[in-house]
């Protein structure tokens, strides 16, 4: 055997023992998607809406208002699905909420769906903040703990008791937070009434942005044969020209099924296909998933199509399911992040999932809109600061070919009893949930377990260690990592990640005001960060107030002039280091978004380089110019995309 060959058997090789390490979970979270075999009915729009306003939020379980239709058990107003309930109407108290609300919807299913006994019928909410329960007809289908993540039921045989009645789907949600959710936080009663009205209390958080509530997601009927694909797994590896997808099928519903995979590139054209459950499908002449401003096809995507084929004594079933599948390798050395084994260079953007009136609302035109923004900008990343962002978005990376840090909702960890068994126990369970639901995103380059966690606490390191190995676990082929702050002395948790995510306000909450500690106190982050730990390093925030339209000459905070001045003296840094060891900075924010009420803040945090109506203040084009000038430095842009030209 020669050389070429037995490296590319013990490439292939690695890449089952990669695969291995993958561990499957326990049933799918598969997008739903239309198919021959799969019909989708969206249940957006106007929904039946009250909020339980009783002292102890407890009269609708009392009332049991999922029995009947909501309006026969009181008063109820429309409320939109998707979007937070928080700033629809004109009450204030409804803005401030906490507590159990509740929505109801009626739905026509269509006749087919209940005649036919071979078909399931699956109700799924995209995400709803933070614990829900689920009725359909009265009766409990499911409930679940944590918003940003999706969760379902299958109701078939609910809906077929009665084909004659309408679907009646009741959700209850409770946006309260302690010290055990994620993210946590915690109830404050005030019982002095020369003060607070009777009943007063206040939820409060360890996070700086406003606690939306609601249904944020898109709510959608699905079906399915009785028999059909419940989880795909990908890993993709290349050798030379020849890519490697590494795949597994999960079936649900009977114990033998004959399948056929097929591998099809942009054009339709099929490329490789296999009859078997789990296997390696080899692409010749691969075209590689590359980042945005990293080749001239950025996003190229192929479709995994999976043909499933089974029968009983009473039927015959067919399913067929397609993914998006983008083929390219992550690895982490300890001074460079490569992607295809080349060097890539953070340069993009921290965000939220934030908005005028919908507030986490999922809002097609704001997407749209936001990935033109980050393109404009020559962004080629984004972290999903603090919590999962929609699938939606995530596949809008995967076409554009923007560098995602996927972050759970880990974020103001900060009291020493969020670090208890109960407060990991769900921490490692939406692990779970976020890896089954992303795993197979190529734009996905790393997990991100939690932000700024006070880490100095004694629990933490066995916290963070036990996290990091789980997730890990779960997916081998990616990096790991946390946010921290620049005090690389106290951290518990850093000696397990694979990358240093580092976040440091010098000059802003330090030193306010002193744009000359800037050059001085971040090199010395870093250089004490990496000296102790030798990996490679992102500065995961950095950035400053400033309220558009508000200047100073000399700068001063909280102006235009200031945060450019900021953002410049960080950039000089980061020029002298990313050379080195310092592999990407992603400014706080991209845009300006809502916090609770307080004397810091000015309706809103206003770090965005774009206002929250998505209009650029001046730092907006200092970053533009940084990062296309970046991209160009690379030399593999063509020539209608280096900036200027087509800007």
């Amino acid at each position: 055997m020669s050389s070429p060959d037995r490296l590319g058997v013990l490439r292939l090789l690695c890449l089952f023992a990669v695969f291995s390490a993958v561990c499957p979970l326990d049933g799918g979270m598969l997008f739903p998607r239309e198919s021959p075999s799969r019909e989708l009915k969206e249940l957006n729009g106007l929904w039946a809406f009250r909020a339980d306003k009783s002292p102890n939020r407890n009269q609708g379980f009392v009332g049991a208002w999922y029995k009947s239709r909501l309006a026969e058990t009181g008063p109820v107003i429309d409320m939109p699905v998707p979007a937070s309930y928080n700033d629809i109407t004109q009450d204030p108290a409804l803005r401030d909420f906490i507590g159990w609300v509740w929505y109801e919807r009626e739905v026509v299913v269509p006749a087919r769906w209940i005649a036919d006994e071979g078909t399931r019928v699956v109700l799924r909410v995209g995400s709803a903040h933070y614990y829900s329960i689920v009725w359909v007809n009265g009766v409990k289908v499911t409930e679940h703990n944590g918003g940003h993540l999706p969760f379902e039921a299958e109701i078939g045989s609910l809906i077929r008791k009665d084909p004659t009645m309408p679907c009646r789907i009741t959700i209850a949600v409770n946006n309260t937070l302690t010290l055990e959710t994620l993210p946590p936080g915690i109830i404050q009663h005030m019982d002095d009434p020369t003060k607070y009205p009777a009943g007063f209390f206040v939820q409060n958080i360890y996070f700086d942005f406003f606690n939306y509530a609601g249904i944020h997601r898109p709510v959608l009927l699905y079906t399915t044969p009785k028999v059909y694909v419940d989880d795909i797994t990908v890993v993709t590896d290349f050798l030379d020209d020849t890519g490697l997808v590494k795949y597994k099928v999960s079936v649900q519903g009977a114990a033998t099924v004959s399948l056929k995979v097929t591998l099809i590139d942009k054009d339709g054209h099929c490329v490789a296909s296999s009859n078997d459950m789990s296997g390696v499908i080899k692409v010749t002449n691969v075209k590689l998933w590359w980042p945005y401003m990293m080749h001239e096809n950025p996003g190229y995507l192929y479709t995994l199509e999976v043909h499933l084929m089974a029968a009983d004594k009473k039927s015959a079933y067919e399913d067929v399911y397609t993914l998006p599948v983008g083929i390219r390798t992550v690895n982490v050395t300890s001074t460079q992040f490569l992607i295809n084994n080349k060097p890539f260079y953070f340069h993009g953007v921290n965000k939220h999932e934030d908005s005028d009136i919908r507030g986490k609302g999922l809002d097609w035109p704001l997407i749209v809109k936001d990935f033109n923004l980050l393109k404009w900008l020559g962004a080629n990343s984004f972290r999903t600061s603090h919590y999962p962002y929609a699938e939606e978005i995530l596949q809008m990376c995967d076409r554009h070919g923007i560098v995602v840090i996927d972050e759970c909702p880990g974020v103001g960890i900060k009291d020493i009893r969020s670090f208890g068994n109960a407060s990991l126990a769900h921490h490692l369970d939406v692990m779970d949930e976020l890896v089954r639901r992303d795993k197979n995103h190529p734009s996905v380059v790393m997990w991100s377990v939690a932000n700024e966690p006070a880490a100095e606490m004694p629990p933490a390191e066995f916290y963070f260690k036990t996290l990091i190995k789980h997730t890990k676990a779960l997916d081998s082929t990616r990096p790991v990592t946390y946010i921290t702050d620049s005090n690389y002395a106290r951290d518990k948790g850093a000696p397990y990640v694979d990358v240093v995510c580092v976040n440091s306000y010098f000059s802003w909450y330090h030193d306010p005001g002193h744009l000359e500690v800037i050059p001085i106190q971040l090199n010395t982050q870093f250089e004490n960060w990496y000296g102790k730990y030798k990996k490679p390093i992102i500065q995961s925030e950095y950035g400053a107030d400033a309220v558009a339209g508000i200047h100073s000459d000399p700068p001063m905070m909280f102006t235009e002039e200031y945060q450019k001045a900021v953002l410049q003296s960080y950039h000089n840094v980061f020029d002298q280091k990313r050379k080195q060891y310092v592999i990407g900075e992603l400014i706080w924010n991209f845009a300006d978004f809502m916090t609770v009420q307080g004397i810091t803040r000015v309706v809103g945090n206003k770090k965005g380089v774009f206002t929250r109506q998505r209009q650029p203040k001046a730092a907006a084009f200092i970053l533009k110019e940084r990062y296309w000038r970046l991209a160009n430095e690379t030399g593999i842009l063509p020539p209608w995309m280096k900036y200027p030209c087509s800007l």
